[in-house]
């Protein structure tokens, strides 16, 4: 089922072309005339909500990781500018995507082992922490003995 064009991140993640939409917008900053006239910039947009090479797990992730750059209808805006070229400007707002999708791919964490301190180092720090006291309270005046 995977077409030439599909970005296959993971098993469970897979970015169709069908997914994808590009907009070429005029770049802001300087550049003399050829920004003023020549639309590089790239703002790619893609809708995890409804995208089908992705599994649930990895599409929440998704647009919990995509933050401000996702929609409340679940579709991840994508602005790359970086480069002079439509080209360029194409591949990156691609790759940043691809790496997001990897990010939100990867295996949850295991879980963490509770430890307890051994009795022997609950005895110490306590005998420290009196111990620490004591000189505390024989830094109080000198009573008049």
């Amino acid at each position: 089922m995977a077409s030439d064009d599909d970005i296959i991140i993971a098993d469970d993640a897979v970015i169709h072309p069908g997914d994808l939409h590009e907009d070429f917008i005029r770049s802001s900053g300087p550049g003399g005339q050829n920004v003023n006239k020549v639309a590089t910039a790239v703002q790619l947009r893609f809708d995890a909500a409804n995208a089908t090479g992705l599994s649930e797990r990895v599409r929440e992730r998704t647009i919990k990781l995509a933050g401000q750059r996702a929609t409340k209808d679940g579709v991840i805006v994508i602005e790359a500018s970086r480069f002079r070229t439509q080209e360029q400007n194409r591949a990156d707002a691609r790759a940043r995507l691809t790496a997001l999708v990897a990010k939100a791919a990867e295996p949850p964490p295991p879980p963490r082992k509770k430890t307890r301190p051994s009795k022997g180092a609950v005895e110490r720090r306590l005998k420290s922490k009196a111990g620490r006291g004591t000189i505390k309270k024989l830094r109080g005046r000198v009573g008049d003995d």
